[in-house]
């Protein structure tokens, strides 16, 4: 994952821990496209809240290459408004830095 992908997903970490429930389809589709490891499933389920289970899974993504980002994206097929606000900040970051280096 890229330095601008972390950065956005730090950057809306409290608002995504709000807005989606990962428990279901999320981490089934990112355990599908091997994005997550059937460990990383577990230790996500293990969390009490779903708001832990949203953080530790926003834990794990930057760890898990190149094709993380756009495997979560694809993920918020139940979260529409979630995958939209995403592409449009991380348009708006390309914006800011056309040269792909991440503002920090």
């Amino acid at each position: 994952m890229d330095a601008r992908d972390k950065q956005l997903l730090r950057s809306l970490r409290l608002e995504l821990c709000t807005e989606v429930l990962v428990d279901g389809l999320v981490i089934q589709y990112l355990y599908q496209e091997g994005i997550l490891t059937d460990s990383h499933v577990q230790e996500i389920k293990s969390q009490t809240t779903s708001q832990r289970k949203t953080m530790m899974l926003l834990d794990i993504l930057p760890t898990r290459g190149p094709k993380a980002f756009d495997a979560f994206l694809d993920s918020l097929q139940e979260f529409p408004w979630v995958k939209d606000k995403l592409m449009v900040k991380r348009k708006e970051m390309t914006v800011q830095d056309p040269a792909g280096k991440a503002r920090i």
